[in-house]
């Protein structure tokens, strides 16, 4: 015990050298604006994969001027948009930042919450509950929230995305604003009196231009669709498509479309939502007047749908790759407008993303590779049945959810059952299901320390007073989701490995393949800032980036 101590308190005293020699280099590079982009559901190997389709002004851009971490790994399960996000901007997982999941069961309100929600805020800019959103139950601080207590509040933040989660977390708890998009009959960025009374009126301009309804168009794909070689085939039994339309094929008339899927929902699901956001983040930048003066301001980018078009479509599809192509001009316009609002060589911008994703199961297992689908139903009418034949009750199992078990500790108490012993006969008793491929107690996540592997994974993603009291994990490339389309959660590498891109003020020409984690992003932004690490941050500064 003692060596741990020794060991914690060196790490400790060499993290604090590490940011004190660090902040010595960013000192006199403090860019104008700080530009922290994230892609939803991206894949690693995309980069690389429709590489020869990209243009030379987006992602070869960054990976051209900028450094390229070609082995970024998220380090927790379960791999989801908001913990994502979360863990990006703190430089922590859920085990500290408390956002262990989009949506999870409340073991002291007895009901499922979601990550954002916050009745005691009103909406602005609309009517509409998915305006009463704020970001409370986050428990840390983001490198966002320190620049704003480093500047004395002036360097501004503002956090945009089309998801409320996405815009939200990174933005963190001082945000001046955070925006989203609300789909639906209205299909405009709204925004909570958390943040403001109303909205700025550059928001309102926005909302009022027609810029939404001119992408109510037809989605076709950007170039000849028999160059998109490098995806399946378009039309296949592996993509889910859209009501109203009888293939998943191109091309898509959304407008004739929308009425069955959602009206202005319809287009998170297709390239156009993400060029919103780009139009949207352009905007912004002259609305606010982000990095106009020497005090840094931080702003926050993430673009959804690409989760969207892989849920619905799949990693494979011809959608994904068209996505790809569409945002990599996206993110053209914007590196433009950044040269020309901010100035080339006054900002600094990364890109990253919130998780990766599986190929479709079917999609798999017709080309002979093991995967599948879990059925639950079976499983838990099997659990049901031990549940009630071992302890005599059906109601000792409060909830499942995340693939975690939440037992109800005051009937376990009435009945005289210890938690320890229930909690391990429940891991001796799923781990033989089908699917199952690894389980853990609440009191192993709480009593063990594991360095390495899914174990070290799963207590990474594992809050004391938020999680379940058993865990389990599905085999690789099983999921609990429809036969169409892709989705993502597990600590499996086709769900950790994202890109990761910094580019701009100070930063070197570069790559390596070095394993490095989610949680170094925002200390590495603090120390580029030379300010304060968030509070709850254990990641550690790539200073290798910086140039001497």
């Amino acid at each position: 015990m003692k060596y741990y101590f020794l060991s914690f308190f060196l790490f400790i005293f060499l993290s604090g050298k590490s940011q004190e020699i660090f902040n010595e280099k960013a000192q006199v590079n403090r860019p104008k604006l700080m530009v922290g982009i994230v892609v939803d559901q991206m894949r690693y190997d995309y980069l690389v994969r429709f590489y020869d389709k990209y243009g030379d002004g987006g992602f070869k851009r960054l990976m051209g001027e900028g450094f390229d971490f070609r082995n970024h790994h998220f380090n927790y399960i379960p791999t989801y948009t908001a913990p994502g996000h979360a863990s990006v901007f703190t430089g922590t997982t859920p085990k500290y930042h408390g956002i262990i999941s989009n949506n999870w069961y409340d073991k002291e309100l007895k009901k499922g919450v979601y990550c954002a929600s916050d009745d005691s805020v009103q909406p602005v800019g609309t009517t509409s509950d998915a305006g009463k959103m704020s970001p409370r139950r986050m428990k840390t601080t983001t490198f966002a929230d320190e620049n704003r207590l480093f500047t004395q509040k002036k360097g501004k933040t503002i956090g945009i995305s089309l998801k409320d989660r996405a815009a939200i977390m990174p933005a963190g708890h001082m945000a001046n604003a955070a925006y989203w998009f609300n789909g639906e009959t209205e299909g405009r960025f709204i925004s909570s009196t958390y943040y403001i009374e109303e909205l700025p009126k550059w928001v309102q301009d926005f909302n009022n231009s027609g810029k939404v309804d001119s992408y109510l168009k037809t989605w076709d794909t950007f170039y000849d669709i028999d160059s998109y070689t490098e995806s399946g085939s378009d039309l296949n039994d592996f993509e889910g498509g859209f009501k109203g339309k009888e293939t998943a094929t191109f091309p898509y008339d959304l407008a004739a479309l929308k009425e069955f899927n959602g009206n202005y929902d319809i287009l998170k699901t297709t390239p156009y939502g993400n060029s919103i956001v780009a139009d949207f983040a352009i905007a912004a930048l002259k609305g606010e007047q982000l990095g106009k003066d020497d005090i840094t301001d931080v702003f926050t980018v993430s673009f959804s749908s690409t989760d969207y078009i892989g849920h619905n479509f799949g990693v494979n599809s011809k959608e994904i790759e068209d996505v790809y192509i569409r945002l990599d001009r996206d993110l053209e316009r914007f590196l433009n407008a950044l040269d020309k609002e901010v100035g080339k060589g006054n900002y600094i911008v990364f890109l990253t993303a919130d998780h990766a994703a599986v190929h479709v199961p079917a999609y798999l297992e017709s080309n002979k590779i093991p995967a599948g689908y879990a059925n639950t139903k079976d499983q838990k009418d099997r659990f049901g049945k031990f549940m009630e034949t071992t302890y005599g009750s059906s109601d000792l199992v409060e909830n499942v959810s995340n693939n975690q078990i939440f037992l109800n500790h005051e009937k376990l108490k009435e009945l005289g059952l210890n938690l320890e012993e229930v909690e391990q006969a429940i891991v001796d008793e799923i781990i033989t299901y089908d699917n199952i491929y690894k389980a853990y107690t609440a009191v192993s996540m709480n009593s063990s320390s594991n360095s390495s592997g899914i174990e070290q994974m799963l207590q990474n993603g594992y809050n004391q007073k938020r999680s379940g009291d058993v865990l389990f994990i599905f085999d690789p490339s099983v999921i609990s989701y429809g036969k169409t389309g892709s989705t993502h959660g597990s600590g499996f590498n086709y769900d950790t490995h994202v890109p990761l891109l910094f580019m701009g003020k100070g930063i070197k020409h570069g790559s390596t393949y070095q394993h490095t984690e989610i949680t170094d992003v925002a200390p590495t932004a603090c120390a580029l800032l030379g300010i304060s690490f968030p509070n709850g941050t254990y990641g550690s500064p790539l200073d290798f980036i910086i140039k001497e």
